[in-house]
């Protein structure tokens, strides 16, 4: 056969390019059905199908003349190619090569047909293409586990068919023996074995639909998630802000674990439940025995992972061997619920956060340096009744503060001191504390800034009124400026009673500046370690005069009555014609409330009459070392307290262009001194050179004040008050003549002529030096030497803030005690009611100190060092010394 085509012949067709090679053979596969693979995913220029080429993409590799970069050549290009050759001028081909640009020129079209890579692809969403992977997952996951789970059936199957092979072997061998001995077997066992095998078949589909049931549940769950998942993934736009499903489902259950305390237990519960049940099925479907005691063996290796050691066969190993698996993973829950459990009671109880269940106790909010001295009273005052139950709440540390608690050095005398951390802003932690029951709640002041600390002991008044179950007891709060005391007394109303600690102390200095001594005395009777004010109503005193009052009881000193016509008004120093009446109630001092009671009046002589000389007010000169936050009141006290023509020297660091202003602030009024003249000198307490200008040996009293710059730090405020102290002593020491006669003899030994205590002492009869003394532990110090008056700052308002505590009424007796106007404390010299070589008893003198409208509560013997208030020896008569001094209630002068 020719090679060259007949030239009368027809072309051969323009869409069959290999009209050159015969059709393959059947038994091979034809080269015309392959399909061009192309290199990258299908777009929208390669989605097209591929199977049969076009005439376009079977044209010849381009010529190096062509400068077409298109892959597909222009319309007139593609008619020009597409034309056939003319029959005139036929081409000759060589078969060697046929097949070999045949492929090259398939292969160059399909790199052509190509889209490139980089190409961006409109109309699409990216999230399809990224979520593609993930479908692939799935499926591959979902197929795999249908294979698994078809695998497992197959053999669960083959397992049932051997297992019902068996027992028709069995029924075959025994009808087989029968006849063989010869024994007619009856036919109704027959049947009932056929029964028995007819009813095998349901139970072996029931036992696969539990299986099926079992895993269905295990992983229906997950499957669902995902698929939601997925779709809400297709859905979502690019822009979109919808939250996944999984992450609406963990916040839901985060939610639901943080609200409810009983949220873990529950979700234990369910899942240990919810194994055993699906443990119980799978069970069921692999073994013999029936729904009862699967379930009961699921429990038996959720509760202990080694029974499933017996288990027989691949199926029940394998179920036995998953339950297992997960009664370790709920055991591990349990025991981590447990121990969270059991850590955080311990961690509560550590803190301080547990309740407090408690009736009758009282309750303390804060944490101050007062506070030392105010567990030791409130312990003295409830020792009369076996001990008591204190509550201190701060925001500190449980442990912190029983550790401190336990620093300090005194018997609590059983009473129990109960720690709890908490904020008294918060309502919850008040309910915490039995707020609502107890009867008494301190408000101790913060240290700091005064405002501030005001501020926050308002809020605390504010959130104890709230307290929706109400408040049994009384609310005494301590500030630390007169100001904002009518501001909690007005949010407060009648629950509340305020003590200001700086505006008490002030007043007590310039008490014990007036009168040397009356700090020990008053540290006697606002302490319950000796006498103090009590107040109780006699119905056998109804009807008596007060004057046969003072002589009716051998164990209490009585100073005033509280009166019931007029709503409890508190009057100290009555009249001795005033007759109790019904309601009225008595105040004396006493060494506890149940120590006292009325008596027979006693037999004692008429009151003589005296001569009443009462001393006119000399002008004296002050010195105030320091300065504080309350001066201007104290001053004003001053100028209430001293006779006309006194000097007021203020002598601190405050430059004095500054005082005025600051003064003037503090809302003193220079107008309305009329007692005093103010002197302003500028320096440093404790450097000699500056207390050396003074002229301190002309001073009838001197104050050292703790200075508000040194006044958070109690033993740096002590340190300086004594530093100024032994310097203004030596000072005095070196100016005043020494009487050489002198002798002083203290605690411990006796001091030489020539030495510099004894100097100082003699200084100490020219003037008196109170000092304001923070620390108690700096009180040893100073009582060692016997050369100033002292005042306890801390432990005196300590003191105040127990007696009110335990008795609101003793606010109002201290209040007219400390204010200018009304009855207050003094020491009176023997010589005003006592005659020369004259014996009295106690109750005598009291009656003729009634003569001077004064009500005596005690008296310090010539020599002694403390004063006795309240003795207990009244009816004996003795010999008083000129020496000896009177403790006396008595009208301010």
């Amino acid at each position: 056969m020719p090679l060259d085509p007949d030239p009368s012949s027809p072309p051969p067709p323009a869409h069959h390019r290999d009209w050159f090679f015969p059709p393959a053979p059947p038994f091979l596969p034809s080269s015309r059905a392959r399909t061009p693979r192309t290199p990258f995913p299908s777009t929208y220029r390669s989605s097209k199908p591929c199977s049969v080429y076009s005439f376009a993409d079977r044209r010849p590799l381009p010529t190096p003349r062509s400068r077409s970069r298109s892959p597909h050549p222009p319309p007139e290009q593609q008619q020009q190619q597409q034309t056939p050759p003319p029959p005139s001028a036929p081409r000759r081909r060589d078969p060697r090569y046929a097949g070999v640009r045949r492929d090259d020129a398939r292969t160059a079209a399909s790199v052509k047909a190509a889209p490139p890579t980089a190409a961006p692809v409109h109309g699409r969403k990216p999230a399809a293409s990224a979520i593609t992977p993930r479908w692939s997952g799935m499926l591959s996951a979902a197929v795999i586990l249908l294979c698994l789970a078809s695998l497992l059936r197959r053999n669960f199957s083959l397992h049932d068919q051997v297992y019902h092979l068996q027992e028709q072997l069995a029924v075959a061998t025994a009808k087989l023996q029968s006849c063989i001995v010869g024994s007619s077997l009856d036919m109704s066992d027959i049947d009932f074995l056929y029964q028995d095998d007819n009813i095998t078949m349901p139970n072996r589909s029931l036992k696969n639909f539990s299986l099926l049931i079992s895993l269905s549940v295990l992983y229906a769950p997950l499957v669902i998630l995902k698929y939601i998942d997925l779709v809400s993934k297709i859905r979502s736009s690019r822009d979109s802000e919808e939250v996944p499903i999984n992450k609406r489902f963990a916040y839901r259950v985060d939610i639901f674990l943080s609200l409810h305390p009983y949220a873990k237990p529950l979700v234990l519960l369910v899942a240990t439940l919810l194994l055993i049940a699906l443990g119980g099925l799978a069970l069921y479907g692999v073994t013999d025995d029936s729904l009862t005691d699967c379930l009961w063996l699921s429990w038996t290796f959720v509760a202990d992972s080694g029974n499933h050691a017996n288990a027989v066969g691949f199926g029940p190993k394998l179920v036995s061997v998953s339950i297992s698996i997960g009664g370790m993973l709920v055991f591990a829950m349990m025991l981590g619920l447990v121990t969270d459990s059991i850590s955080e009671k311990f961690d509560s109880l550590r803190k301080g956060r547990s309740e407090v269940i408690e009736q009758s106790h009282t309750l303390i909010l804060g944490w101050s340096d007062k506070l030392g001295s105010l567990l030791n009273q409130i312990a003295i005052a409830n020792e009369s009744l076996g001990g008591g139950t204190i509550v201190v709440m701060a925001e500190r540390d449980k442990e912190e503060m029983e550790a401190d608690i336990a620093k300090m050095e005194f018997d609590l005398k059983g009473t129990a001191v109960i720690c709890r951390s908490g904020s008294p802003l918060i309502l919850a932690d008040l309910k915490k504390v039995s707020v609502s029951k107890a009867r008494a709640i301190v408000v101790l002041a913060e240290e700091g800034n005064a405002d501030q600390s005001d501020a926050r002991a308002l809020r605390t008044v504010l959130s104890l009124t709230g307290v929706k179950e109400g408040l049994r007891g009384h609310i005494v709060v301590e500030l630390s400026d007169l100001d904002n005391e009518v501001l909690v007394k007005l949010v407060g109303g009648d629950l509340v009673e305020t003590v200001v600690a700086h505006d008490v102390i002030g007043r007590l200095m310039i008490q014990c500046a007036r009168q040397p001594g009356l700090a020990q005395i008053w540290e006697d009777i606002l302490g319950f370690e000796n006498c103090e004010f009590y107040i109780k109503r006699w119905p056998k005193l109804d009807g008596m005069r007060f004057e046969d009052v003072l002589i009716s009881f051998p164990d209490a000193i009585p100073c005033g009555i509280k009166v019931a016509s007029h709503g409890g008004k508190i009057i100290l120093n009555p009249d001795d014609c005033y007759v109790l009446q019904e309601g009225d109630e008595v105040i004396v001092i006493a060494e506890d409330d149940d120590t006292y009671a009325p008596a027979p009046l006693p037999k004692v002589k008429e009151a003589v009459y005296i001569d009443i000389v009462h001393s006119e007010r000399k002008p004296q000169k002050i010195l105030l070392c320091g300065w504080r936050r309350d001066i201007d009141d104290m001053i004003a006290v001053l100028d209430a307290f001293l006779a006309p023509g006194s000097e007021l020297w203020m002598f601190n660091e405050v430059p004095e262009v500054d005082r005025e202003r600051k003064l003037i602030d503090g809302g003193l009024d220079f107008s309305r001194l009329d007692n005093i003249t103010l002197v302003h000198r500028e320096g440093n307490a404790v450097i000699r050179r500056h207390l050396e200008s003074l002229p301190l040996e002309s001073f009838d009293s001197i104050l050292i004040l703790a200075d508000e710059s040194v006044e958070d730090s109690a033993i740096q405020a002590d340190s300086r008050s004594l530093a100024t102290l032994l310097l203004i002593r030596d000072i005095q020491a070196k100016r005043l003549p020494y009487r050489e006669a002198m002798v002083s003899h203290v605690p411990g030994g006796a001091f030489s002529e020539g030495s510099w205590i004894g100097e100082m002492q003699q200084a100490s009869d020219k003037s008196v030096i109170i000092s304001e003394i923070l620390d108690p532990r700096t009180k040893n110090l100073l009582s060692m030497s016997k050369i100033s008056d002292y005042v306890l700052s801390n432990e005196l308002v300590s003191m105040a803030l127990a007696m009110v505590a335990e008795d609101r009424q003793i606010n109002d007796v201290l209040e007219e005690l400390f204010a200018e106007q009304g009855n207050e404390m003094q020491i009176r010299p023997s010589d005003l009611y006592l005659r020369d070589e004259e014996e009295l008893n106690f109750f005598e003198i009291v009656l003729r100190a009634r003569q001077r409208k004064e009500i005596v509560i005690g008296y310090r013997l010539e020599g002694a060092e403390r004063a006795i208030i309240n003795p207990t020896d009244k009816v004996s008569r003795r010999r008083w010394s000129p020496k000896d001094v009177f403790v006396v209630i008595s009208e301010k002068e």
